[in-house]
């Protein structure tokens, strides 16, 4: 294994202001999940997104974990001289979250996870998803995706969205996948939640399968200093399904570490704080 480069989207802020990273979910690409949610946040922030390699533009690589993802997040900060940033990520982009405040704590302001667990699904299911993809490609995921993303009557509202979402899952290096898929399975930081000592915002789709919302409380009660936000309606894309939400849970959470009073939203968040 080795630490991968990771490709970027920069989606734009004042160059001096500080710097937002945001994480992908596992056969997304930072452009699709977060390209609603991003210009939202631009006004005071730095905002740039990581690819999964072999999702959209990311290049390729060979076996990696979730330690050398969050060790390459790490080398992108360094190449934009940030001694510390905020951090944002879905599902396996929220697992890096996890696995950057044990490694670097000294590097995060803050962090928001959406949709993630310390330890999601079971190794045994990561690796027969591995294996299947390796035998049949990306095609018996899309089908499997539709289902497992989204919240009721999502796709049906937001049709664009969804076909976007899928078209870059039907996009993505199938090897690569499996290489996530992986490192997945090998990913379990349940016991270390106490040592975390960022803060966190943790983000639930009420209607998430993958990781649903006791996956998030069980993040926010573990770390020193947790919140939980549950989203109605919402299943495991969040930035995706309720960006004028996430961007003002992400936002406020954002403000409030830096000193900054928050911005009150324009719109219901709909969300439940715990």
């Amino acid at each position: 294994m080795s630490t991968p480069r990771l490709t970027t989207v920069d989606f734009g802020g004042p160059d001096d202001g500080p710097l937002l990273v945001l994480g992908p979910s596992l056969g997304t690409t930072a452009s699709t999940l977060w390209n609603e949610v991003a210009p939202k946040l631009t006004a005071h922030d730095r905002v740039v997104g990581w690819e999964l390699p072999g999702h959209g533009r990311g290049a390729r690589a060979g076996a990696f974990s979730v330690a050398e993802l969050a060790a390459a997040v790490l080398a992108l900060a360094d190449e934009r001289d940030a001694e510390t940033f905020h951090y944002a990520g879905d599902s396996v982009g929220g697992c890096v979250g996890l696995q950057l405040m044990l490694d670097a704590p000294h590097r995060l302001c803050s962090a928001t996870l959406l949709c993630t667990g310390a330890a999601i699904g079971t190794p045994a299911g990561w690796r027969e998803r591995a294996a299947l993809v390796r035998a049949q490609g990306i095609e018996p995921m899309i089908a499997a995706s539709a289902q497992r993303w989204f919240g009721p009557g999502f796709a049906r509202r937001e049709p664009d969205t969804s076909a976007a979402l899928l078209d870059a899952l039907a996009g993505t290096d199938p090897e690569c996948y499996a290489v996530t898929c992986e490192a997945l399975a090998t990913f379990d930081v349940t016991d270390r939640l106490p040592e975390i000592v960022t803060p966190v915002l943790a983000v639930a789709g009420a209607t998430d399968i993958p990781t649903p919302p006791e996956s998030l409380q069980r993040i926010a009660s573990g770390v020193k200093d947790g919140r939980l936000a549950v989203l109605d309606g919402v299943g495991h894309l969040a930035p995706a399904e309720a960006p004028v939400q996430v961007a003002a849970l992400i936002a406020e959470h954002v403000a409030w570490h830096l000193g900054r009073p928050p911005k009150p939203p324009t719109t219901s968040t709909g969300q439940g704080w715990s």
